[in-house]
């Protein structure tokens, strides 16, 4: 009965396994040349969450991706919360080379959305449509380890 057991307990891991592929193997953050993480938490408000999630894909990662083509910052990736009774929904994770690029991220990022938005009256909307989707729920820049 116990072989038996085992082997169910074995059959069903396997089953698992195939069903989740494992994740995509990537050089650490600090093989890339990374050694520093810019961290913004956004709250999607109520009911908002699927329209925000939409937001960051259709018009938040174009100008991540100048920004990164330009040289800003050297990846970046978003994490959304799977419950939404914790202090934020949605957080961004800039990883940068050094404190230099810190610095200059936030300008990088403004000129990105220059460059793929030239009108002004069309990004201020843009904007303004985005903080009916979110509100910031902190921000903090990490040290990564080697």
């Amino acid at each position: 009965m116990r072989a038996l057991a085992v082997v169910a307990l074995a059959a069903a891991a396997g089953a698992l396994a195939c069903t989740h592929p494992p994740a995509a193997t990537q050089a650490s953050p600090s093989a890339s040349g990374g050694t520093l993480a810019r961290v913004y938490y956004w709250r999607a408000k109520p009911g908002k969450f699927a329209e925000y999630t939409d937001y960051i894909q259709k018009l938040a990662e174009p100008i991540d991706h100048e920004a990164q083509r330009r040289g800003a910052f050297l990846s970046v990736t978003t994490y959304m919360g799977s419950d939404t009774s914790t202090t934020w929904t949605h957080m961004r994770v800039f990883i940068l080379r050094d404190s230099v690029q810190l610095a200059g991220l936030s300008a990088a990022l403004d000129a990105a959305g220059v460059a793929i938005e030239p009108d002004s009256a069309k990004r201020r909307a843009r904007s303004q449509y985005g903080a009916t989707l979110r509100d910031a729920a902190g921000s903090a820049t990490y040290r990564l380890l080697p």
